[in-house]
C-alpha cells in the first residue's frame, strides 16, 4: 500500500498516532493532556481540526471574579474538507465520514425589492455563515438569530438612505424579506430561519409604531445623545452599566408616546391586544441608527446588545427532574444511583444547543434551584463532579464546547472549512445555588466570583497537535499550548 493509501485510511478510520511530549518549567511540572469533545450533527461527514496557535499570557489564582474571556484565548476550531480523499466512484455511496458542505447557488429574486443588496453583501455573507444549515439550530440562540436580527435592522437603514422612510410598506417588505431569505439560503444558510428566529416581513414594516420617517424621528428624539451612546459600545461595560440600551429605550418611548393606545391608567403599555408598540418603535430606532452607522459598526453594536440579552438567562428547556430528586433526596454521602440519575438527566438536556459560559452559569443555577425545591439538600454537583461544560452540547461523556460570552461568528472558508471559537478553560465546577428561589446569577455583582480552580493535578500545559474531526459526529480534539489558569470565563 502506498503512502497516499495509508493516509487515506488514517483519515477514514480516525487512526492517528501522536507523540506525548513533556513540558517542564522552572519550579513546576509540565503536563501533556488533551481535551476532546463530540457534537452530534447531521449534514456533515468528516474533516479535521487544526491546531490552535494562540498563546496568551495567563496568570494563576485560587479564585477569580467573573469577567468576559480574553480575546484570542483559544484559536478557532477548523474543519477542513481539503484533508479528505477524492472518491473515484461517484455513483457509490460515500464513506460515512466524507464531508458534505451546503451547496451554494444563484438565488432567484423577486426583482421588486428597491434595495441594492451589494451594499450589505458582507453582512449577508456573515449571516449565511453564522446560520450555516447543519449548525443553525445548535447556535441559533447565541450566534445565528442575533445576526439575523442585526441584518434586518441594517437592511432597514440602507433602505431609508434612499427613501427617507425608516420602515417598508407591507408589499415591499414581503418582497424584500423573501429576497433576503433567498440570498441567505443560496449561500448555505438554513432555510428555516424565519421559524428558527421568529422573524417575518413584519419586522421591516415598523408595525404599530406611529413614527416611521426619518424627519419626524429626528424632531422627536435627541439624536446626538443616541449616537453618542450607541456609536461605540464598550463590551465590558454595556451589559452591567449600559449606555446604549437605555438610550434606545428612551427614544422608543418618545416615539410610542404619540400613540393614544400606549396610555392607560397614566402609564405606558408595552403590549396590548397582541400589539407591541414599544417593541415596534425600538425597531424603528435601530433602523435610524443603521442609517447613521456603517454596516460593520452597526452590526458590531447590535451583536453586543444581543449578547447582553442572551447571557441573562438559561436558554435550555428543563423537564421536571423527578427521577433525580427521588434518587438524591436525603443524601448523606455520594450515592451511585444519585449520580447515575443526575448524569442521565443532564445528558438529555445537553443535546439541545451550544451555550455560552455565562448561560451555563445560569443553567446550573436554575437546575440546582429546581432540585433544592424538590428536596435535594446536598450539593450533588460537587458529589457527582458536574462541571459547567456538562450543560453544553457534547457526547459520550466527553467535554463539550462553551461559547464565549462576547459575540462570536461561524467562519466558512473553502480551503479551511468551518470554524467557531470555544471558550475551553479548565473544568469549572457547576455552582450549587444557595437558595431554592435563586433562578439566575447576577453576573454584574462585584462580589460575584466563580468556584475555585481545580487542583494542580488537573491544570497544566497543552501541547500542539492535530486530530481529525468527524462532523457527522463532530469529534473535535482541541490542542492548546497554554497554561490553564485564567481570570475569566
Amino acid at each position: 500500500m502506498d503512502n497516499d493509501s495509508e493516509k487515506r485510511n488514517e483519515i477514514l478510520f480516525g487512526i492517528r498516532d501522536y507523540k506525548k511530549a513533556e513540558v517542564t518549567e522552572k519550579g513546576g511540572y509540565g503536563y501533556h493532556w488533551f481535551l476532546l469533545f463530540v457534537f452530534w450533527l447531521s449534514g456533515f461527514r468528516d474533516g479535521r481540526a487544526l491546531k490552535a496557535a494562540n498563546e496568551p499570557e495567563l496568570s494563576g489564582g485560587s479564585a477569580f471574579v467573573l469577567s468576559d474571556p480574553p480575546i484570542g484565548l483559544f484559536g478557532p476550531i477548523e474543519i477542513s474538507p481539503a484533508v479528505v480523499p477524492r472518491y473515484p466512484y461517484p455513483l457509490e455511496p460515500l464513506a460515512p465520514m466524507y464531508p458534505s458542505f451546503p451547496a451554494t447557488y444563484q438565488p432567484v429574486l423577486t426583482g421588486r425589492c428597491p434595495v441594492s443588496f451589494s451594499l450589505i453583501d458582507g453582512i449577508l455573507d456573515k449571516t449565511a455563515s453564522d446560520c450555516i444549515a447543519p449548525l443553525a439550530s445548535l447556535v441559533g440562540n447565541v450566534i445565528c438569530c442575533p445576526q439575523v436580527y442585526s441584518l434586518l435592522h441594517i437592511f432597514q437603514g440602507v433602505y431609508s438612505m434612499e427613501s427617507g422612510s425608516l420602515v417598508l410598506n407591507n408589499a415591499t417588505a414581503n418582497d424584500c424579506f423573501s429576497d433576503i431569505m433567498s440570498i441567505l439560503s443560496s449561500r448555505g444558510a438554513n432555510n428555516t430561519l424565519p421559524l428558527l428566529c421568529s422573524v417575518s416581513s413584519s419586522n421591516l414594516t415598523g408595525g404599530s409604531c406611529p413614527v416611521k420617517d426619518a424627519h419626524a424621528f429626528e424632531k422627536m428624539v435627541n439624536t446626538s445623545k443616541l449616537l453618542d451612546a450607541c456609536g461605540t459600545i464598550d463590551p465590558l461595560k454595556e451589559c452591567c452599566r449600559p449606555l446604549c440600551q437605555p438610550a434606545i429605550l428612551d427614544a422608543a418611548v418618545r416615539l410610542a408616546s404619540t400613540a393614544s393606545s400606549m396610555l392607560e391608567n397614566g402609564g405606558l403599555i408595552g403590549r396590548s391586544s397582541g400589539v407591541d408598540v414599544l417593541g415596534d418603535c425600538k425597531r424603528v430606532v435601530y433602523a435610524w441608527l443603521s442609517k447613521k452607522l456603517s454596516p460593520d459598526a452597526a452590526n458590531t453594536a447590535y451583536r453586543m446588545l444581543s449578547g447582553c440579552k442572551v447571557n441573562r438567562a438559561c436558554p435550555l428547556q428543563f423537564k421536571q427532574p423527578t427521577s433525580v430528586i427521588e434518587a438524591c433526596k436525603d443524601l448523606a454521602s455520594m450515592n451511585p444511583s444519585c449520580c447515575s440519575s443526575l448524569n442521565a438527566y443532564i445528558t438529555s438536556i445537553q443535546k439541545q444547543m451550544l451555550i455560552t459560559n455565562r448561560q451555563a452559569l445560569n443553567c446550573a443555577t436554575m437546575f440546582g434551584s429546581m432540585l433544592k425545591k424538590g428536596g435535594v439538600k446536598e450539593n450533588i454537583y460537587e458529589l457527582c463532579g458536574i462541571d459547567l461544560k456538562d450543560f453544553s452540547l457534547q457526547a459520550n461523556g466527553l467535554q463539550g464546547c462553551l461559547l464565549r460570552s462576547l459575540p462570536t461568528d461561524v467562519v466558512i472558508d473553502n480551503s479551511t472549512g468551518v470554524s467557531f471559537t470555544c471558550d475551553l478553560s479548565d473544568n469549572i465546577a457547576a455552582p450549587w445555588p444557595l437558595s431554592s428561589s435563586l433562578s439566575t446569577l447576577s453576573l454584574c455583582a462585584p462580589e460575584m466570583s466563580l468556584p475555585a480552580l481545580p487542583s494542580s493535578d488537573k491544570s497544566g500545559f497543552l501541547d500542539n497537535c492535530y486530530r481529525r474531526v468527524d462532523i457527522r459526529a463532530l469529534v473535535i480534539l482541541i490542542c492548546i499550548h497554554s497554561m490553564l489558569f485564567i481570570k475569566g470565563i
